[in-house]
């Protein structure tokens, strides 16, 4: 097996897919890059078993053939080079010479036939979806996802497809964030739980002007665009309920300008209990009162902000975290806190959507106020 291909270029697709590789890993042979030469074609694989990634790549072939090479070491020898023309010559006994202008590396590889198969789907349906759509919503939804592995399908995000719209759905029972696109339609209806982690690959590698084709079925998904593959296993489990926790009246609403009032709160949250992170807002005609205290070390700061604000007086506590993480997923002006009474979630969403198509809710759970 031999070839010769630009060190940037091998090196840029290499580090694309590089991310499904895991510091630890159960198998030895996944510490390694599946390399697979045919006609004048580099076919690229990294996998962890329950995500893989394969990048193509035209190069100049001499001799076809496959083999697994360590992941570490090539990337840490390509990273170091300069972009020239780097020729790989594999031997009968698993040697791999890489020759480059002023000198050459060699290493051991391992045999291809270890490295794990790929999934073979059946019965699958697909969909096309541009990059725009998908990339803002990963980018809109991810930081809301759950860490618990007791409820692993909350660790993921949730993708309801249908003919009128696509919906993504986090939620990490604290915090929840539901993204709908109107200007999409698939052929039917259909969902699916997508891992953190290939969400987080597609987040790097997604540039927003291509079309991806989705192709999923009841255990696996195949994300197919540019010259790259990406193959996750799915999140078995049901999606609870989530449109049964969004209050639906919600009299009270606060309209401000998101700078500011992420600014204060970042502020202020300076002084909260470092537990609970509570940060309160007491609202009152036209102004907003932000407070935080810590009994603990005799903390305590307030910012007085002026906003628009229609409904009755109220105290009501958040954690200053979630706020802080939804505010700035949130890219508009102006931002609408809708509330009901103290103890019921809040709703937090753009005032005015940039994006007619576009649906953006956020919904935080309150924090008990100590009295």
């Amino acid at each position: 097996m031999n070839f010769i291909v630009s060190s940037n270029t091998l090196l840029r697709h290499l580090q694309s897919i590089s991310g499904v590789l895991n510091a630890t890993s159960s198998l030895p042979i996944l510490d390694n890059f599946l390399f697979e030469i045919t006609e004048n074609k580099l076919t690229v694989m990294a996998s962890d078993l329950e995500t893989t990634m394969i990048t193509h790549l035209e190069v100049q072939v001499e001799a076809p053939g496959k083999i697994a090479i360590p992941a570490k070491l090539i990337l840490d020898v390509l990273k170091n080079l300069p972009d020239q023309p780097c020729s790989f010559r594999v031997g009968t006994d698993l040697g791999i010479e890489i020759g480059y202008d002023n000198g050459k590396s060699k290493m051991v590889g391992f045999n291809a036939e270890e490295y794990p198969k790929l999934p073979v789907l059946e019965n699958k349906s697909s969909v096309k979806i541009t990059g725009e759509i998908l990339s803002r919503a990963i980018n809109k939804t991810l930081f809301a996802t759950g860490n618990d592995e007791l409820r692993p399908v909350m660790s993921g995000v949730f993708c309801q497809f249908s003919e009128q719209e696509i919906t993504f759905v986090a939620t990490d029972a604290h915090k929840l964030v539901r993204y709908t696109r109107k200007d999409f339609a698939a052929d039917g209806n259909a969902s699916f739980i997508l891992p953190k982690k290939p969400l987080n690959l597609l987040k790097s590698n997604v540039r927003g002007d291509e079309e991806l084709t989705i192709e999923y079925n009841n255990s696996n998904a195949i994300f197919t665009f540019n010259d790259l593959t990406l193959i996750c296993r799915l999140i078995d489990g049901k999606y609870p309920n989530y449109e049964a926790v969004i209050p639906k009246e919600n009299p009270n609403v606060l309209t401000i300008e998101r700078a500011q009032f992420l600014s204060s709160i970042k502020r202020v949250s300076i002084f909260s209990n470092k537990t609970t992170h509570q940060i309160k807002l007491k609202l009152a005609g036209s102004e907003l009162l932000l407070s935080a205290e810590d009994l603990d070390f005799s903390n305590e700061a307030s910012e007085r902000l002026v906003c628009h604000y229609d409904g009755d007086d109220m105290e009501i506590g958040f954690n200053s975290r979630f706020l802080m993480d939804m505010l700035s997923n949130l890219d508009t002006n102006e931002v609408q806190l809708a509330m009901s009474i103290p103890s019921k979630a809040g709703l937090l969403m753009p005032s005015a959507p940039e994006n007619s198509s576009e649906d953006i809710l956020m919904l935080v759970m309150p924090v008990m106020i100590n009295r």
